[in-house]
């Protein structure tokens, strides 16, 4: 194990393998499980019910059977850089020596016995689908052939919408606040059944989603449109149903970010907000669809890395608060499950405390998983010296992995945790998929203006079309960008459309360029992103609709937008800028599907933000 104080490495024995295309042999798992199989035989059961006597014990079994080195390592969920367990390119490589003193996904696992690994788009863990589920089985062989060898559990962050780091082929689907706009459970249940049978195809079996936050707060720069809205019955029933849709196909679900990060304006990533609710307040609002989750059986939650002075006046963020954790979640709330933090490597839980500390705390609040510390070696040498010191006791990490080994059960990864490489193409990304997110995003685009019934656009009265507007950054391997989407979807269904891209902050020149390009068309699309009332890509807008030419508005991300924009023709809300979501919008505008969504949060006035100006459940239809 790699000791960061003194920079020596003692490596436990036992072959790694490279990368197999077939699929691997049972033998290695079963072996590696001795003693446990047969008692886990009769299936999963939920984390709130009491654990089953045999189950229990044969876990207990294998605990007892750990070195203090290998407890530690189950603990920690770590990011690696590559596309292969063994061999990564070469650039992955020196990032994985740069940031973890290790070369690949293999030596990683034997050097820290890691319990999880986290995959993202930038770690280049997620290329297509094959190669996804090729890693994934590198992984698990890697682990189960090194003495005492245990699976792992394999995390992703696939909410859907703005956030997913699965992409096509894969299923795509409307992101929370959209589904939330939907107003189906029915449907917020498909999207994880469907994106949970996807992602165990993959070899992923644990899923940080759905996204239990109640956003109150228009001016949240992290949540947003990852909350399924602003009221917290109508959010805590979508986040049940996608929690059973996940967990129904094998996919460990994690309701976040506890205990409620929907009324801040500042971003944890970044800095350290303070949630000023009362303790009664949190209780009817942020508390609701955190019980709801715990109700469904939810397999983990993860922490926030935020203050909650009435939850806890000491000051520390959630992540490191017993108050919070054990005092509310695991005693008030009863829940059993297991406890994951968010991003170690976040400001928002290093202001207070030094990278050695933050690990420790975080298991003395009551956390069992520690997700993706800045420094895995400091993280990990801090928590197996309080162990040696005596701040905390072997026992209390005996607990936490006993959660862990649970879930690793209930899904059946204690058996066989290798994925088949036929079921990626089976599964993953199937026209039946496809449909069916096609349909759920036409029943959430909400359509809030239609002056003199603008929309439909008819392709005999307006037959050209000028797309404008923000192009950020296309998420997931999707087609974009979205205003390229937004004009290939037009030109599909009968019009002539053009796309010019003109950003998130237009400059004088491209705002002339937009409205002389107007002056040929028939009717103008914009795309707006986060409007501001100072913002250039306000006055675009307001350029446009000077022009006389009729223009629709599309928030591609905060329905807020609608308040900066009063004098458009026409104006939708999408959520998201993902294909399926631009698409959709796409067909709405043409009159191909009709709106059906319904505003999950109140939009204020910009001249007087007191009052109202879109309340929640308004939307407007053909």
């Amino acid at each position: 194990m790699r000791d960061s104080s003194t920079g020596s490495t003692a490596r436990p024995s036992g072959p790694v393998e490279p990368d197999r295309p077939s699929r691997p042999s049972r033998r290695t798992v079963l072996a590696a499980t001795a003693g446990i199989t047969a008692a886990l035989a009769a299936g999963p059961r939920a984390h709130a019910a009491p654990a089953r006597p045999g189950t229990d014990k044969a876990l207990r079994a294998l605990i007892s059977r750990m070195t203090l080195e290998e407890k530690v390592g189950q603990l920690f969920v770590m990011r690696v850089y590559g596309h292969s367990a063994t061999a990564p390119d070469q650039a992955d490589i020196d990032a994985n020596l740069k940031e973890i003193g290790v070369r690949t996904a293999a030596e990683l696992i034997a050097e820290y016995r890691v319990g999880g690994i986290i995959y993202f788009a930038w770690a280049h863990n997620t290329r297509d689908p094959h190669q996804i589920a090729a890693l994934s089985n590198g992984i698990q062989r890697a682990s189960l052939e090194l003495p005492r060898g245990l699976p792992l559990l394999i995390a992703t962050d696939q909410e859907h919408g703005i956030v997913a780091r699965v992409g096509k082929p894969a299923t795509l689907f409307p992101g929370a606040m959209a589904l939330g706009a939907g107003g189906s459970r029915a449907d917020a249940r498909t999207v994880g059944r469907i994106s949970g049978a996807e992602l165990r195809a993959l070899g992923i079996n644990q899923d940080y989603s759905p996204d239990a936050d109640v956003n109150v707060n228009p001016a949240n720069p992290v949540i947003g449109v990852r909350s399924f809205g602003a009221d917290p019955e109508a959010v805590a029933g979508l986040v049940a149903a996608e929690v059973k849709g996940y967990q129904g196909s094998g996919v460990a679900a994690t309701a976040k970010h506890f205990p409620g990060h929907g009324d801040t304006a500042v971003d944890s990533h970044f800095g350290f907000p303070v949630i000023t609710h009362s303790r009664e307040l949190w209780s009817e609002l942020d508390a609701v669809p955190f019980r709801a989750a715990i109700r469904a059986g939810i397999d983990s939650i993860m922490t926030a890395h935020i203050m909650v002075p009435a939850l806890d006046p000491a000051g520390d963020p959630a992540t490191l608060s017993h108050p919070i954790l054990t005092g509310i979640l695991r005693g008030e709330l009863g829940y059993d499950g297991v406890v994951v933090t968010d991003s170690l490597g976040m400001e928002g839980v290093r202001t207070k405390y030094g990278d050695d500390r933050v690990p420790v705390l975080a298991l003395k609040a009551g956390v069992d998983q520690l997700l993706n510390p800045p420094d895995l070696g400091v993280a990990w040498n801090a928590v197996l010296n309080a162990v040696r010191g005596g701040e905390l006791t072997e026992a209390r990490l005996d607990e936490s992995i006993l959660r862990i080994l649970r879930l690793k059960a209930k899904h059946g990864l204690l058996n066989d945790p290798y994925v088949p490489d036929a079921d990626v193409d089976r599964v993953v990304g199937v026209p039946a998929h496809l449909r069916a997110a096609d349909r759920i995003a036409e029943r959430t685009t909400t359509l809030l203006v239609n002056e003199e019934g603008l929309l439909p656009l008819s392709r005999r009265r307006t037959p050209r079309v000028l797309v404008v507007g923000a192009d950020p950054a296309s998420p997931s391997l999707s087609d974009g960008p979205p205003t390229t989407v937004m004009a290939a979807a037009l030109n599909g269904l009968g019009f002539t459309a053009t796309a010019l891209s003109t950003g998130t902050a237009p400059s004088a020149a491209t705002i002339t360029k937009a409205v002389t390009a107007a002056a040929d068309a028939d009717a103008v699309v914009a795309l707006t992103y986060n409007l501001t009332a100072t913002g250039s890509q306000k006055t675009l807008v307001e350029r446009l609709v000077a022009t006389g030419v009729p223009v629709t508005a599309v928030a591609v991300r905060n329905p807020y937008d609608i308040a900066q924009v009063p004098g458009v023709g026409a104006f939708l809300a999408s959520y998201s800028w993902t294909d399926v979501e631009v698409r959709a919008a796409a067909r709405v505008i043409a009159g191909r599907a009709d709106p059906r969504g319904r505003l999950p949060v109140p939009v204020q006035r910009a001249d007087d933000p007191a009052r109202v100006r879109s309340p929640i459940g308004y939307g407007l239809t053909y």
